[in-house]
């Protein structure tokens, strides 16, 4: 019977004991001073990486030529042809889109489906390079002109 009391005593010790001890350890250490919590403080440090908050575009310039010109939204055959002037030596062609706006186009401006090839003082010649979204094995020249009678 003595046996079974020690064994069960050192049991005791040996598995429940150290149980209690760390529940001791956490109340102690969660009691943290306030003064080390004040003198505490963070601050970033880079360690060879890139700066996330340093401009990306800084030192280069950024040039507006690459912008598109023209009317992409429209197609060329719906178009409808205005009048055509002539202004500093360059012709420059008054078109009126599906909505009824007037636009002013240039030899070189870009529509949905082509562009303008040149302009002529009765006629606008567009390549089309594009039947519904597809692109043409030979593109087509379509001629917009405008007769005398209707100047």
């Amino acid at each position: 019977m003595k046996r079974i009391f020690i064994i069960a005593l050192s049991f005791f010790f040996i598995w429940i004991g150290p149980l209690f001890s760390q529940t001791e350890k956490k109340t102690q250490q969660k009691e943290i001073s306030p003064e080390k919590l004040k003198k505490t403080a963070y601050s970033y440090q880079s360690q060879g990486r890139r700066d996330p908050f340093r401009n990306l575009l800084a030192g280069k310039e950024v040039k507006e030529t690459d912008k598109a010109q023209g009317i992409p939204q429209i197609s060329i055959d719906e178009v409808v042809l205005i009048g055509i002037v002539k202004a500093k030596g360059r012709y420059t062609a008054i078109i009126s889109s599906p909505q009824e706006f007037p636009y002013y186009i240039h030899e070189g401006d870009k529509f949905s489906n082509g562009f303008v090839l040149s302009i002529e003082k009765n006629k606008v010649i567009f390549r089309k390079t594009k039947e519904r979204g597809i692109p043409l094995l030979k593109p087509k020249d379509i001629v917009k002109e405008i007769s005398l009678e209707e100047r």
